[in-house]
C-alpha cells in the first residue's frame, strides 16, 4: 500500500507544478494563425478597438441624463433683518424679520430638452461610427501584416532553394580544377556569388522578423506563426463603387452631421422661454404668523439678435462645414478607390508577365548555362550570373504576387460597405 504524502509534501509538489499549470492556458491557445484567425484575434484583442468601444459605452450611459430636468435648488436665508432705526439688530422686536427656507426648480423648454436628447442620440451614433472606423483600420492592418509575413517567408524559402542549388554547382569546381576543365580563379567567382546571395538572405530574414513584429502589433501574439492558404480576394469594382456611401468613414461624417443638426436645434430652442417654479416657507417670531410663498419664473429672450441668433448662425455654419467635408471626403475616397483599382490592374498584369515570361526565361537560362558548364563551354561566372538573374526573377515574381494579394485585401476590406 502506498504511503499517503504529508500536507507539506503535497503543497511542495503543487508549488513545483505551478509553472506547468500556468503554462497550460497559453499552450492551449498557441498555434499557427490562419488568415481568418488572425483577423478574429485582432478584432478581439486590439486595445484601440476596446478604447473606442468604451467611448461608445460612455455615450450610451450619458443618454439617460439627456433632456432631464436640472437638479432642484435649496435656498436658506433671513429676510427683512433690521440694521438701522430704533429696532436695529433686534429682530425679535420687529414684525417683518423672517427665516426663509425654499426650493426652486428650473424647467428648460421642451424643445431644448428634445434637442438635448437628439444630441445624445447623435453622440452615440458618432461613437459607434468611430468604433467601426477603428475596427476597419485594425482589420486592414492585420490582413496586410499577415499577407506580408506569408510572402516574406515565401521569399526566404525560394532564396534558400536557389542558394542550395548554386552551392551544389560551386561544390563541383574543385574536381573541375583538378581535371583541368576549370581555372582556379573560377572557384573564387563561385564563392563570391554564394556570398552575394547570403547577403540577400540576411535581408530576407530581417524582413520576416519585421513582418512578424507588425503582425504582433495587431494580434497581440508575441511570436505569431501563420498557416493556411493566402486569401484570394475577388475585387468587385462595381460593388465597391456602389458601397462608398456606406463606408465607415462616410458613416462617421454622417454621424457628425447629425451632431451638428442637433446643435442647430438646441440653438434654435434658445429663442423660446424657459420656466422655473419656487416654493418657500417663511417663519417669524412666534407672536406673529408664518408665511408660504410660491412663484413662477419665465426667461425673456428679448435680445435674440446678439445672443440666440448668433448661436444659431454659428451652429448652422458648423453644420454646413460638415456637409462640405462629407462631400470632400466622398470625392477623395472615390478618387483613392479608382487609383487603387488602376494599380491593382497594373500589378496583376506585371505579375502575370513575371510568372509567365521573366521567371521561366531565367530558369531556362540556368539550365542552359549549367549544361554548357558541364560540357566545358561555359564558366562558373556564367552560371553565377544566371543564378543571380534567376534570384532576381523569382523574388520579383513573388513581390508582384504579394502586391496583387495585398491589393485585393486592401481594396475589399477598405472600401467595402458596412453591410458586407
Amino acid at each position: 500500500m502506498l504511503a499517503r504524502p504529508s500536507d507539506q509534501e503535497f503543497f511542495m509538489r503543487l508549488f513545483l507544478c505551478a509553472p506547468l499549470l500556468a503554462a497550460i492556458p497559453a499552450a492551449a491557445f498557441a498555434g499557427p494563425l490562419t488568415f481568418e484567425a488572425a483577423l478574429q484575434r485582432a478584432r478581439q484583442e486590439a486595445p484601440s478597438i476596446k478604447a473606442k468601444a468604451l467611448g461608445a459605452d460612455a455615450a450610451r450611459s450619458a443618454r439617460g441624463a439627456a433632456g432631464a430636468l436640472p437638479d432642484p435648488t435649496l435656498g436658506v436665508g433671513i429676510e427683512s433683518f433690521p440694521i438701522s432705526g430704533p429696532l436695529a439688530f433686534e429682530p425679535s422686536q420687529d414684525d417683518f424679520t423672517m427665516a426663509r427656507v425654499g426650493v426652486s426648480q428650473d424647467i428648460p423648454n421642451l424643445a431644448k430638452r428634445h434637442a438635448q436628447q437628439a444630441r445624445a442620440d447623435s453622440d452615440i451614433k458618432a461613437a459607434e461610427a468611430d468604433t467601426a472606423v477603428e475596427a476597419r483600420t485594425v482589420e486592414v492592418g492585420t490582413a496586410l501584416a499577415w499577407i506580408n509575413l506569408a510572402y516574406a517567408e515565401r521569399r526566404l524559402a525560394a532564396l534558400d532553394d536557389l542558394l542550395s542549388r548554386l552551392q551544389r554547382v560551386v561544390g563541383t569546381t574543385t574536381s573541375a580544377v583538378a581535371s583541368g576543365n576549370a581555372r582556379p580563379a573560377q572557384t573564387l567567382a563561385g564563392q563570391q556569388a554564394v556570398a552575394a546571395l547570403q547577403d540577400r538572405r540576411s535581408e530576407l530574414v530581417s524582413n520576416v522578423a519585421r513582418a512578424r513584429a507588425t503582425l504582433t502589433r495587431w494580434t497581440g501574439d508575441p511570436a505569431p506563426e501563420i498557416a493556411g492558404p493566402i486569401p484570394d480576394f475577388a475585387v468587385d469594382a462595381v460593388a465597391l463603387r456602389a458601397g462608398l456611401d456606406r463606408q465607415p468613414t462616410i458613416r462617421m461624417i454622417d454621424a457628425q452631421s447629425g451632431q451638428a443638426d442637433a446643435d442647430v436645434r438646441m440653438a434654435d430652442a434658445g429663442r423660446r422661454s424657459d420656466f422655473g417654479v419656487n416654493l418657500a416657507y417663511q417663519r417669524r417670531d412666534p407672536r406673529f404668523g408664518d408665511y408660504v410663498s410660491a412663484g413662477v419664473t419665465v426667461s425673456l429672450p428679448f435680445f435674440t439678435r446678439n445672443r440666440q441668433n448668433a448661436q444659431i448662425a454659428e451652429a448652422q455654419a458648423n453644420a454646413g462645414r460638415i456637409l462640405a467635408q462629407r462631400e470632400a471626403a466622398r470625392r477623395a475616397l472615390g478618387a483613392d478607390l479608382e487609383a487603387d483599382l488602376a494599380d491593382h490592374v497594373m500589378h496583376h498584369e506585371q505579375w502575370m508577365r513575371a510568372q509567365g515570361t521573366l521567371q521561366p526565361l531565367a530558369e531556362q537560362r540556368v539550365k542552359l548555362e549549367t549544361a554548357s558548364y558541364a560540357a566545358g563551354r561555359a564558366s562558373l561566372v556564367d552560371i553565377a550570373d544566371a543564378y543571380a538573374a534567376l534570384v532576381d526573377a523569382t523574388l520579383t515574381t513573388l513581390d508582384r504576387e504579394a502586391l496583387v494579394a495585398a491589393d485585393g485585401a486592401r481594396l475589399t476590406l477598405t472600401y467595402r460597405s458596412e453591410e458586407r
